[in-house]
């Protein structure tokens, strides 16, 4: 069964495990336990002959050993911990905890604890980052967890261990919605067009309102414009 999961990122899981999560409560069960299997049955290939009885023994066989808590149903983290390695596990429990809305929202919160603007962020002005990431979205969060989310990403991302995050790692760690300015295609279009999705992009970038992009505001469109160019 791990082949059909190989390469999986914590994106590309938490996208299958939606699909099944139709209630979006953090396991699947019943129904939803059969179509996971069923729909996993697929993946391991044309050659295997799908039905009822196979994907039952599938899933009797796999929730024996991954079913840890034996009450019938498949939560998150045991299928995250079984498929995904260390890194990409904590980043999908993390992200069910707070996902950023945009660039903008990003970079008001990462300008106010890099202070030197140095790029870089050290773990306690990550610790800072995080707190009011989680107060932004209304989230209580005990200082105990704080550090433990702060200790964690250090641990796993500070790859040099020189005790800091760069910008780019803490945009990916904290799963940043896709770039906005994807969904246009500004050399296909009309000059009415161009103009309409102009205003468009203004909007979304203009969070505060004020007709005029500002501070983070611009700092969101610069990163989202630098990355489509990469």
């Amino acid at each position: 069964m791990d082949c059909a999961f190989a390469n999986l990122d914590a994106a590309g899981f938490l996208q299958i495990w939606q699909h099944f999560d139709a209630d979006d409560n953090g396991y699947i069960e019943g129904k939803e336990l059969d179509d996971f299997f069923r729909h996993m049955l697929k993946k391991l290939g044309p050659e295997d002959k799908i039905t009822e009885e196979r994907v039952q023994q599938i899933k009797k066989r796999f929730m024996s050993a991954y079913d840890v808590t034996s009450d019938g149903r498949l939560q998150i983290e045991e299928m995250a911990n079984m498929i995904l390695p260390e890194d990409e596990n904590f980043l999908l429990i993390f992200r069910r905890e707070a996902l950023l809305d945009n660039s903008v929202e990003f970079m008001k919160i990462w300008r106010k604890h890099d202070a030197d603007s140095s790029g870089y962020i050290s773990a306690m002005e990550l610790k800072g980052f995080l707190k009011d990431l989680f107060v932004q979205h209304n989230k209580n969060i005990s200082s105990s967890k704080l550090d433990e989310y702060t200790d964690t990403m250090m641990k796993i991302f500070d790859k040099n261990k020189d005790g800091r995050l760069d910008l780019n790692d803490l945009a990916r760690i904290l799963a940043l919605q896709e770039n906005f300015l994807l969904q246009f295609k500004m050399d296909a279009s009309s000059q009415m067009e161009r103009k309409r999705d102009f205003e468009k992009i203004f909007a979304h970038y203009d969070v505060s309102k004020t007709g005029a992009l500002e501070g983070p505001e611009v700092d969101g469109f610069v990163k989202d414009m630098m990355e489509l160019v990469k």
